[in-house]
C-alpha cells in the first residue's frame, strides 16, 4: 500500500477534521503542504500540525509539490474552481461539502475526471460509518422487507452571529441555507440508503435570520422503489439533532445523533423476534473524515471510482436543486427534469449562470 503525499487547501475550522483524519492514517498519508490566503493563519496551522511548507496560491503549490491528493477545506463558492485545478494538475481530490453549487459545475467536474482518469470525492462521511453500511446491506438484501416510510430531519441551531462571517448566508458564496449547507449530510445518507428518487415537493422560507438564503426547508420525496420520505432542514432549532428513521415492512430503524454517530446511536425495533439478530452491527467504524479518507485511499490504491465520487453524489445535489425549485415554484419536480435549458441547472436558486466549458 502506497503512502500518499497530501496537501490541505484552507486552514479554517473544518481543516482540523481533515488533519485529524490524516494523523489517524499517518501510515498511509504524509501532509507535505498547506495553502491559505491568510498567511498568518496558515503559518499557525502549519506550526500546530508540523506541516513543512505553506503557500498562499494553490497553483504554485500544485506545480511545486505535485501532491497525490488534495483535501479542500475552503468556503463553498471556491470548491468548484479548486477541484478543477487540482484534477488538471493530476491530483485526486477530497472536497468539503457541497462539492460544488450547481449541477452544471458537477457535470463539468465529472468530465474532467474522465479526461484525466482520476477522481474527486465529496466529503459525505456519514456514508462510511459501520451503522449506515449495515443498514444499507439489510435494505439491499430485503432482509427486513421493503422500506416504506422515511424521516430525515436536520434540526440545528445557528444564531445571527454565525452568519456574520462574510461568505455565509449568501447565494453567491454559500450556495444556499440549511438545505445546501447543513442538512446535506443526512439527506445524502437518506438517498444513499434508499436509492434513486422519483419526485419531490417542498417549501422553504427565511423565518428569523437576516440572511439572503432560507433558514428552514421542508420536503416530501417519493423514491423509485415506492418509499415516501419527509425531509426537514433548519438552523432555527435550539435543541439540535440529526434524526433519521426508516420504517421497513418488518422493522423500524432510527438514528439520533448530531455531527457523527457510532453503532450505539442506531436503534432497531423488529417485529419478528427471530430477526433481532440483524440489529447487531458488525465492527465499529465511527462516521468520520478518517473513515472516508481510509476508503478513498483504498480507491486510489486500486485506481477506481470512490464511493462518494462526483457522479455518485449527483443524486443528492439533484435532490437539493429540485427542493429549491419545488419550493420556489410550488410544483412537484421530477428527477431528471432539470436539463441544460433550465436556469436551475446553473444555480440552485434558478439564477442562470454561464455553463462551465
Amino acid at each position: 500500500m502506497e503512502r500518499y503525499r497530501v496537501a490541505i487547501v484552507g486552514t479554517g475550522g473544518i481543516a482540523g477534521s481533515h488533519m485529524q483524519a490524516c494523523q489517524e492514517l499517518r501510515d498511509r498519508v504524509k501532509v507535505i503542504a498547506a495553502v491559505e490566503i491568510d498567511r498568518a493563519r496558515g503559518a499557525s496551522f502549519c506550526d500546530q500540525y508540523n506541516i513543512p511548507r505553506l503557500y498562499t496560491d494553490v497553483t504554485e503549490m500544485l506545480e511545486a509539490e505535485k501532491p497525490d491528493l488534495v483535501q479542500i477545506a475552503t468556503p463553498p463558492a471556491t470548491h468548484y474552481s479548486l477541484a478543477l485545478r487540482c484534477l488538471e494538475a493530476g491530483a485526486w481530490v477530497l472536497c468539503e461539502k457541497p462539492l460544488c453549487t450547481s449541477l452544471a459545475e458537477l457535470d463539468h467536474i465529472a468530465r474532467i475526471e474522465k479526461q484525466h482518469g482520476i477522481y474527486c470525492s465529496s466529503v459525505f462521511q456519514w456514508r462510511f460509518g459501520s451503522g449506515a453500511k449495515h443498514l444499507r446491506h439489510l435494505i439491499q438484501t430485503r432482509t427486513l422487507g421493503r422500506p416504506l416510510v422515511g424521516i430525515c430531519q436536520t434540526t440545528w441551531y445557528r444564531d445571527q452571529a454565525y452568519f456574520e462571517v462574510p461568505w455565509r448566508g449568501k447565494w453567491a458564496t454559500e450556495g444556499g441555507g440549511p438545505t445546501m449547507g447543513h442538512g446535506i449530510h443526512l439527506m445524502d445518507l437518506f438517498v444513499w440508503l434508499l436509492g434513486d428518487w422519483d419526485e419531490v415537493c417542498a417549501m422553504a422560507d427565511t423565518l428569523d435570520r437576516a440572511i439572503e438564503v432560507e433558514d428552514v426547508s421542508m420536503a416530501v420525496v417519493r423514491f423509485k422503489q415506492g418509499t415516501l420520505g419527509s425531509i426537514v432542514n433548519s438552523v432555527l432549532s435550539p435543541r439540535q439533532e440529526s434524526y433519521l428513521r426508516l420504517d421497513l415492512q418488518q422493522a423500524t430503524v432510527d438514528l439520533r445523533a448530531l455531527y457523527s454517530y457510532t453503532n450505539q446511536d442506531w436503534r432497531y425495533h423488529v417485529i419478528e423476534p427471530g430477526s433481532q439478530e440483524h440489529s447487531s452491527i458488525p465492527g465499529e467504524v465511527v462516521a468520520s473524515h478518517a473513515a472516508q479518507l481510509a476508503a478513498l485511499l483504498e480507491s486510489m490504491d486500486r485506481k477506481e471510482q470512490p464511493v462518494a465520487s462526483t457522479l455518485a453524489v449527483r443524486p443528492t445535489l439533484e435532490l437539493i436543486t429540485c427542493i429549491y425549485k419545488a419550493a420556489a415554484s410550488g410544483q412537484t419536480i421530477r428527477s431528471g427534469s432539470i436539463a441544460e435549458s433550465d436556469p436551475y441547472y446553473y444555480h440552485v436558486a434558478g439564477k442562470r449562470e454561464p455553463q462551465p466549458q
